[in-house]
């Protein structure tokens, strides 16, 4: 990703960019302004928490999630990799993401490149690249005929056919698959 991308997101911007599963509309998470921006850009159902990129484990820390050891053993299984797990969170301070879920949905992605990019970003809230109900885009082209001058940047990428990720939810020590 281009220095100029990685500032427009740090700032507050959005970009269509491909993460290790398609392509999404990346945005800070740790800005609200930056996400309520996405989900209307998006169209999405302002009761449906958004799906967060970290660079490390250690980021959960960031909302407030605890790594006690059972917690991490899972989440070892799992990532990095291609698996969104939603954990609990039900700080007030977190409200403007989790949306009265008290529960967020993160992933730490394999992909050596979105990694780096989220190194200097910081979390990125990035939800599926088109319009609720609507397919995801499979290109850019596709991605600019959703959003057109919605978003700051659109970046390429190699698509190969994917999928979005598996989404699993822990509840005590028990792993429940949402979506495979």
């Amino acid at each position: 990703m281009t220095k100029e991308n990685i500032n427009i997101l740090k700032k507050g911007g959005i970009g269509m960019v491909l993460t290790d599963t398609i392509y999404g509309i990346l945005g800070s998470a740790l800005n609200p302004k930056t996400v309520e921006r996405v989900y209307e850009v998006k169209g999405r159902d302002k009761n449906k928490p958004l799906i967060i990129l970290i660079s490390q484990l250690s980021d959960l820390g960031l909302f407030d999630i605890k790594l006690m050891p059972g917690l991490k053993k899972i989440l070892s299984k799992y990532w990095p990799g291609k698996v969104s797990i939603i954990l609990p969170c039900s700080s007030q301070k977190f409200e403007y993401l989790h949306r009265g879920q008290n529960s967020l949905a993160f992933r730490f992605p394999k992909d050596k490149r979105l990694v780096d990019i989220l190194k200097q970003t910081g979390p990125l809230v990035a939800p599926s690249a088109n319009s609720q109900g609507a397919k995801p885009a499979e290109s850019i082209e596709e991605a600019r005929e959703y959003f057109g001058e919605k978003v700051n940047f659109y970046e390429e990428g190699k698509f190969k056919e994917s999928k979005p990720s598996t989404l699993i939810k822990i509840v005590g020590d028990r792993v429940e698959i949402l979506r495979n």
